[in-house]
């Protein structure tokens, strides 16, 4: 648990013309691999209809059903600025100023989140060791879901492709509350310490966690009542936690995407990082341009986790670029055609998981 691992040298040619093939569409084409004008007309857009939904619904103007469908559209609002806005921000791939990038990133610190202990969690853990469990915090989810069949197995696994969708509506919440703090007093992810956290960085986690609790909580209870104001945060947190959950387990929890073991003694995975990232990630619904639009380009899961520093707005470019070499490379390559056949394989590899 507390070794790191490594990666095998093997696949070089392939890892190296990939890397060339990407480089060369960039310079041929006289673009830069961070954000344009359209993310940012979107981040424009995101936020401002986020901010509408809030003050329409701190009116109480609004019939009971159409402040319920505002608190629908909020929650799927928080989930739109996290894959778009704060995703790309925090790989410093949203822009190529700095400063842009970590404006960005804090987009999750008014969210509730913390940029911070995102970046650890995701942008070191999961990125570096995809689908490795004890290692990518990102698939402990145990012990309420089995993601893999190295974790332990319980009784109520076999049914948890039956009630898994309804944890999920928990994840935002428990989130921020709890695996925030937890992670905040511990010092560590997934049993591993992380660097001290600087005293701006103390000041912002609980900057930003108190004037969350002010703006979603404390203020809506004194405005509408506190059964409106939880009745409203609830259907929001339940909303953006289904969404971000089903958006995660699609890319990585599926019946064909591996889960590798490092070698009990030399810590080192088979695979070479590159081919690794291909294995353990998947695609869906590339065709939709909905789907695309929504969650951020998430659903050219490969391409993002090959090339996390290239904003998503390049990401249907790229894809065609590294299937045309994983075929001739022959390494394996994961995409599902729709949305629906996604969710499919998702509860395939539950059910499986569950009973394995």
């Amino acid at each position: 648990m507390g070794k790191n691992l490594s990666f095998s040298n093997g696949h070089t040619p392939f890892t190296l013309e990939l890397k060339k093939k990407v480089e060369a569409y960039f310079a041929e084409n006289n673009i830069k691999p961070t954000g344009t004008w359209k993310l940012y007309y979107k981040t424009l857009l995101l936020c401002g209809f986020g901010a509408c939904c809030y003050i329409l619904l701190l009116t109480g103007i609004a019939p009971t059903w159409i402040n319920i469908l505002l608190c629908v559209l909020m929650g799927l609002n928080f989930a739109a600025i996290g894959f778009n806005v704060m995703h790309d921000g925090a790989h410093g791939s949203y822009s190529s100023k700095k400063w842009v990038n970590e404006l960005m990133s804090y987009s999750l610190n008014a969210l509730g989140g913390s940029s911070f202990l995102w970046k650890v969690k995701h942008n070191v853990m999961h990125h570096a060791y995809t689908n490795i469990e004890g290692h990518d915090d990102d698939i402990d989810i145990k012990p309420l879901i089995r993601t893999n069949t190295h974790q332990p197995r319980y009784w109520y696994h076999r049914y948890q492709h039956i009630y898994s969708f309804i944890l999920y509506t928990t994840t935002y919440f428990v989130w921020i509350a709890f695996r925030d703090f937890s992670k905040y007093f511990s010092g560590k992810v997934s049993n591993r310490k992380f660097a001290r956290m600087k005293t701006r960085e103390h000041i912002g986690f609980w900057t930003s966690k108190v004037l969350y609790a002010l703006a979603f909580l404390v203020i809506p209870i004194a405005v509408v009542g506190w059964a409106q104001a939880l009745i409203g945060y609830l259907i929001i947190c339940s909303v953006c936690g289904l969404v971000l959950s089903i958006v995660f387990q699609l890319a990585h929890v599926v019946e064909d995407s591996d889960f590798p073991v490092p070698d009990s003694d030399s810590h080192k995975i088979e695979s070479n990082w590159f081919v690794h990232q291909l294995s353990t990630t998947a695609n869906f619904a590339t065709k939709s341009k909905l789907v695309s639009w929504f969650v951020g380009g998430l659903n050219f899961q490969v391409e993002h986790h090959l090339f996390p520093k290239i904003s998503h707005i390049h990401y249907p470019a790229i894809n065609k670029l590294v299937k045309e070499l994983c075929a001739k490379y022959e390494v394996k390559y994961i995409e599902y055609p729709t949305l629906f056949r996604a969710i499919r394989a998702h509860v395939s590899h539950l059910r499986m998981v569950g009973i394995a």
